[in-house]
């Protein structure tokens, strides 16, 4: 039983759930920057279920610009929808989860919040890390109330919106990931399911990047030589 917030996808998923997985899925449109329309749809939620189980924080935006012509409209459009929507959905599924005395919250995160990249990423790199302390923060408020709480932080996934972008290289992406292939969605639902499993019933508080071994690389070093011994003395420091 699933409640989508995703127009697009959501007709395709509810048939999914209902035809292949035996299951039944309703769609409810939110916009969840805005607290007044994230309430109903948790509301609907147990109208329609009775419960609630799972919660994916999967909202998120990700408009760039250089730092010095970042705006406020648009620190709060990202702010708005990736980190208030994050909290608030939160909080309002943390209160439908407590009546049963458990639950699973998975946030999606993203490397960005552990390495940066140039490209005028400052204001969703901001959001993505303080999702992660957010994860950690609500994981040791709501262990308690027998509700876990952790964060995915994709690399770089080929989701149709980069895919179809005409500039799009994914041999040259590729190179750029230890693992040689970009990411797919089914990279990161596998690791979501998990987190939503009774595998996963003794984490929480966790961050897990599946990113093809994207952050194990130094892209300090990337485009030019340093010498061993300077890199060892960098290391040591």
């Amino acid at each position: 039983m699933v409640v989508f917030n995703d127009q697009d996808a959501s007709e395709a998923a509810a048939r999914y759930v209902g035809s292949s997985a035996g299951g039944k899925a309703i769609f409810h449109q939110a916009d969840v920057s805005k607290l007044a329309q994230v309430e109903p749809m948790f509301e609907r939620t147990l109208q329609v279920f009775g419960r609630l189980d799972i919660l994916v924080n999967n909202a998120g935006i990700d408009p760039t610009a250089p730092f010095l012509q970042v705006s406020e409209d648009l620190w709060h459009e990202v702010m708005g929808t990736n980190l208030k929507g994050a909290f608030f959905c939160a909080q309002k599924a943390a209160e439908k989860m407590c009546r049963t005395g458990q639950g699973r919250i998975v946030n999606i995160s993203s490397v960005h919040s552990q390495a940066t990249m140039p490209g005028g990423f400052s204001v969703y790199a901001a959001s993505k890390g303080a999702i992660n302390s957010l994860t950690r923060e609500l994981a040791l408020e709501l262990a308690p109330l027998g509700i876990t709480v952790n964060a995915v932080a994709p690399g770089a996934i080929e989701v149709e919106r980069f895919a179809s972008n005409p500039v799009y290289d994914r041999a040259a992406l590729a190179a750029e990931i230890p693992l040689g292939r970009v990411g797919r969605p089914e990279d990161i639902s596998g690791v979501v399911a998990f987190l939503c499993s009774d595998d996963a019933a003794w984490l929480t508080g966790q961050v897990i990047s599946v990113d093809g071994g994207t952050l194990t690389r130094l892209y300090l070093y990337a485009g030019r030589t340093v010498p061993s011994g300077q890199k060892d003395r960098m290391h040591d420091s």
